[in-house]
């Protein structure tokens, strides 16, 4: 074997300090702090190990069994896997599993079904709506004409009337239900009705919800929407990428064509094999088990918070995650975040409806129960997080204190260890 490549095949991550000591940092962060924050979740070693295959050496182009590569019979087979459980575990007789992430799923639908330039009606980001469904600062809000619907200023929740009165006012080619950070459950019938009304196609984007739509535990999207987007991690607990979902047959060429090569190239094939069996596992009984625990533990999580002068947005929750307010404790955000980061608790900091404080600096906390879930945390412990995240609101500056709360933590997640052999 030539010198120049000694080791190649056989050296693993000891054979680059640096990088192997940032690695090893992650995963002590994650087992040793708990996780609160709503786009993340921890995997299963079948995951990990199938994303981490000899899948990173293929490439792919084109659709499974049409590919413009050759060598290409069992990344075939394992798309092909992917699709059949993604239809089955959703109910749809399409599906697409080659997105990178949810915002390539997003922008590829909105490339294969609109012209540039045509309207889509979306949710504000400022009221719980993604950056992917038309923020001036991505490919969709420049592309696009975005008008935004919110929320109403008493409830918190989606006003359909608003929703229909901009619809026909303004006569979008597409609405766009789902966000990143409304957490309520919707009326996917009513806004079909609405966009049937006026002519637009439905997407919905459920990748918050996407786990408890697949079992039953939060309406349906699927019979109601054009088009289904979602991620594949989050509520899925699976790979990192996107999925779209459909029904129509008629849309099939335009959004696949929308993903390729609309908006990216060859497949990562060894997440393809990640969501497959992520997917796989989502149609396993015990995944039910798993969403009604996600459930119970962030309406645990928010009653105890509700009971310690902290503001639920809308007065609760229908899914795996919230949005708290700290206006009442006079508290930003970004204060609260780095705080409870020191303490070993990470959430992200986040705007609430009709925020008067600025992104950076915003009123709220978003949390979620969906990780801490996963590592076999019930209500208990998720009173326990609420009484943890009361401490340090009280004292956000008190480094004892902080130490004192991470020690706890520690203690917990010790007690509930991820990847115990690793």
């Amino acid at each position: 074997m030539s010198t120049l490549h000694h080791g190649y095949f056989t050296a693993g991550l000891d054979a680059d300090p640096e990088l192997a000591a940032a690695i090893r940092g992650e995963e002590s962060r994650q087992a040793d702090g708990i996780e609160l924050i709503a786009s993340e979740n921890i995997v299963s070693r079948l995951v990990l190990e199938a994303q981490g295959s000899v899948l990173t050496n293929k490439t792919v182009e084109g659709p499974a069994y049409a590919r413009y590569y050759g060598g290409a019979e069992f990344a075939d087979a394992i798309e092909a896997l992917a699709i059949e459980r993604a239809r089955r575990l959703f109910g749809a007789r399409f599906a697409n599993v080659q997105p990178h992430s949810g915002s390539n799923a997003n922008a590829g639908v909105f490339l294969g079904l609109l012209k540039l330039g045509d309207t889509v009606l979306s949710m504000n980001v400022a009221a719980g709506g993604h950056i992917s469904h038309g923020h001036p600062a991505t490919l969709t809000g420049r592309d696009y004409s975005i008008i935004r619907y919110g929320v109403n200023r008493e409830t918190e929740r989606l006003d359909l009337d608003e929703i229909r009165d901009l619809a026909r006012e303004h006569a979008p080619r597409m609405i766009v239900a789902g966000g990143s950070a409304y957490f309520r459950a919707m009326d996917f019938a009513a806004l079909r009705a609405i966009a049937d009304e006026v002519g637009a196609y439905l997407m919905v984007d459920m990748a918050h919800f996407a786990g408890l739509v697949a079992t039953g535990l939060y309406p349906d999207p699927v019979p109601h929407a054009h088009v289904v987007t979602t991620t594949t991690y989050k509520s899925l607990r699976g790979a990192r990428g996107g999925l779209v979902l459909w029904n129509d047959p008629a849309l099939s060429d335009r959004i696949n064509y929308g993903i390729f090569p609309g908006v990216q190239g060859s497949v990562m094939l060894h997440a393809v094999a990640g969501k497959a069996a992520c997917l796989g596992e989502a149609l396993r009984p015990e995944f039910r088990a798993y969403n009604e625990a996600v459930l119970a533990n962030a309406r645990a999580l928010a009653q105890a918070l509700g009971a310690q002068n902290v503001r639920i947005v809308s007065g609760g929750t229908d899914m795996g995650l919230m949005l708290v307010d700290l206006t009442p404790r006079g508290l930003t955000g970004e204060i609260v975040a780095k705080a409870l980061e020191h303490a070993g608790l990470a959430v992200n900091k986040n705007q609430i409806p009709f925020d008067p404080r600025p992104p950076e600096a915003p009123s709220g906390l978003r949390l979620s129960s969906n990780a801490g879930t996963t590592r076999g945390f019930g209500t208990a412990e998720f009173a326990t997080i609420a009484g943890w995240i009361e401490r340090v609101m009280q004292a956000p500056q008190d480094a004892a204190t902080l130490a004192e709360v991470k020690d706890e933590v520690v203690a917990l997640c010790r007690a509930f260890p991820i990847y115990p052999e690793r």
